[in-house]
Formats: structure tokens, sequence, C-alpha cells
């Protein structure tokens, strides 16, 4: 994770000690300057140590190393960088208002961006001990419906519990309780089908071996319905090629003894009464370079009627527009991976920004897109982006 981006956190964690040192501290005292640079120094050699994992985290017996230095970068460096772009953008508006206000020319300075970056250090600090605690350890249900002509009759009220990015690996001893309500949650709505979108791990089959008895106990009336996420293809080990397709099978192997029904680029018949729909399942369809791109929609629903009602799994939302709606055939699309971003403040999402499909339902035509924000993450971290467990209702227009 640090490696990929290696000169982008050193920077992070130089460039304000650098600005502040040649503004205020260069010609003071030698302990001075070398008690303003220890936080710098420090976090650089954490750093570099981090850089070189091999994995793209460390294994759980050692997350809490990154997970440390996470928390260090949020209560020291942000904060820093918080004030400094306030202060910068004080400068900024001091300057404009004496350029173009004669009256204050003879009037002392003031940096009113000073105190904007004082008053907002202490809601980063509320945000991040929020996020990493009570926010990461709570999860919501909530329930919505899709709605369509096409919808076999006896489907209609068909009832489905959506979860994904269960990122079982970020559940350690003092949080292990969450996942095991979250799967009492889903069990407590007596569902037709349970669908998870994909993101089981965090990196490895090892992270779901704790867990293996708790995610056995989900039950469904026709079944678990799962797809692979970008993460459980072990693509983010530092080890041979060999050695991830050792793991990938392993993953593979630990779901289907969980009882599940894998779907990597196949599809199922879902009978009830004398209807039925498909049920299929592609597998990641990410960008190619940071995310798996393995999903063949042809391949998926090769044994698909075009007639027929299709319910597609697919764990990255971005292959929607890319590969399924061009298909034409899949009317519902079920996703995941997007996370909500794990922020959202004031009912907004930076992720908004994008353009993407990143949370919610999306339509274009008669087919329609599902994004879940996801139940857990890579990063134990959630504000206002709560996770979810999706109670999804087919309705018969």
């Amino acid at each position: 994770m640090i490696a990929r981006n290696v000169f982008l956190f050193l920077l992070l964690n130089i460039l304000p000690f650098l600005y502040y040192y040649l503004r205020n501290f260069r010609h003071m005292a030698l302990w001075k300057q070398v008690l303003w640079w220890l936080p710098s120094i420090a976090m650089v050699i954490y750093t570099i140590y981090l850089a070189m994992e091999p994995n793209f985290i460390p294994n759980n017996d050692r997350i809490y190393i990154l997970y440390t230095y996470l928390m260090l970068l949020g209560l020291v460096i942000v904060p820093i960088w918080v004030f400094l772009l306030s202060s910068l953008a004080g400068r900024g508006c001091s300057a404009l208002v004496r350029k173009y206000n004669v009256k204050r020319q003879s009037k002392p300075r003031r940096n009113y961006g000073n105190f904007v970056g004082i008053l907002l250090i202490p809601v980063i600090w509320f945000i991040l001990l929020w996020g990493a605690f009570p926010g990461f350890n709570k999860f919501e249900v909530n329930h919505t419906e899709y709605v369509s002509a096409e919808l076999p009759e006896a489907f209609d009220g068909y009832q489905i519990v959506v979860f994904s990015d269960a990122h079982v690996g970020s559940y350690q001893k003092r949080n292990t309780n969450v996942l095991q309500e979250a799967i009492d949650s889903i069990n407590a709505q007596h569902p037709d089908m349970i669908i998870f979108a994909g993101d089981l791990l965090n990196i490895q089959p090892a992270d779901l071996y704790p867990h293996m008895n708790t995610l056995s106990r989900l039950k469904a009336k026709d079944g678990i319905f799962s797809v692979l996420g970008n993460h459980d293809y072990a693509e983010y080990l530092g080890c041979s090629d060999a050695i991830k397709a050792a793991n990938c099978k392993e993953t593979i192997s630990l779901e289907k003894q969980l009882g599940w029904t894998l779907l990597n680029n196949e599809s199922q018949i879902l009978t009830r009464d004398k209807d039925h729909i498909v049920v299929a399942g592609m597998e990641n369809d990410g960008d190619g370079k940071h995310f798996p791109q393995k999903g063949d929609i042809k391949k998926t629903l090769a044994q698909a009627p075009d007639s027929d009602f299709i319910l597609l799994i697919e764990h990255d939302p971005s292959s929607w527009r890319r590969k399924i709606v061009p298909d034409g055939r899949a009317q519902l699309t079920i996703s995941g991976h997007t996370h909500a971003m794990q922020f959202n403040i004031f009912g907004w999402c930076p992720m908004s920004l994008l353009g993407k499909e990143f949370w919610g339902w999306y339509e274009e035509g008669r087919q329609k897109l599902f994004v879940s924000a996801g139940l857990g993450g890579l990063i134990p971290f959630r504000f206002g982006a709560t996770g979810e467990i999706v109670i999804l209702t087919l309705k018969k227009k």
C-alpha cells in the first residue's frame, strides 16, 4: 500500500515541516531545529519501513503496524497540512484585500486563515477517532426496492439480502462481534436469497480462517450466491504468480465449504412455481491496472436466453457501463467495491465529483445498477458512510 505511493507519502511527511523550517525555524537554536524535525524524521523512517513490506498490507499478525502509521498520519501530519493550507489561503486573501482596499493598508495584517486552521484541527481529530472506532464498529440494515415489468410474477415480493466488501481480515479480536452481529441480522430477515458481491478477504485466504464458523451460519431459502472481488484473487501478495493462483484456488474452495454458490463468469437458473430467473456472476472487471479485469459478459450469460430476467452480480460497478450496459441483457446488476469511500459528510461523498457509479441506484434504459456501500473495509474507518446490509425486495410493476 505505502510502497505503491512511497514518494507521495514521503512528501506528505516532509514538505510542511520544510516550509515552516525555512519560514520560522532555520535561525533558531539547533536544539529547537532538531525538535521541530523529529516528527518528520520519525514518519519518514516509518514510511520507508512500510514501503519495504512485500505485500500490499502486512499480514494480520502485523497489521497494527500499518494502522498505527495511518493513525499518526491522521493525528499529526494531516492537521499540519490543513493548518498550512488554511494559512496560505488566509495570506492570499489578506493580500487581495490590501491590494484593492487602500484604507486598510495602514492597518496591521491579520491572517484569518490561521484561525480557520486551528478550528479545523479538532474537527479532523474527531472525524478520525470517530471513524476508526465507533464508526467502523457499527452497521445499518437498509431497505430498498427494485420494480420492473419484466420481473416474473412468481418473484413479486422476492426478498434478497445484499452485503459486500466484508474484508474479514479487518475484524480483529476487539471487533469480531461486529461481523457476528451482521450475520445474525442477515439471518433474522429470513431472506429468499443472500448475495455477497465480493471482497471477502483483505489479501489472503488466512484472513478467512478465524471467521469460517461465523460465516457458515448464513442461511437463505434459495442459498447464498457470491462473486470474487479484487481482493479475493491474492494479487496483492508479494509472491510468485503460482503462489497467487494457489491462494485464489484456496479462497474459492473455502467459499464453497461455507456452502456458498460462487459464480465465476457463469449463471444458474432459479425456479419458483412455473417462473424462473437467471442469477449470474461475473468475475471482477476493474481497470486492468490497479484492479483485476477478468470479467467476461458473453461467457457469463452464455446459458441465459435473451428473454429471461437476469440478475447479475459484479463486484466492480465501473464494468456496468463498460460491459454490462452495452451487452443489454441484464436487467438488474448488484455491485460493491467502492465502500462509498467510507466517508460521507452531511450526505455528501467526495467520490460523487468523479461522476461514476459509487453508491445507490443507477439507471440506463431498462437496466438498473445497485451499488452497496459494503459492510467493512481494508482500513477500519468509516465516517458517515456506515457499513450496510441491504434488504432488496423485487416488485412486479
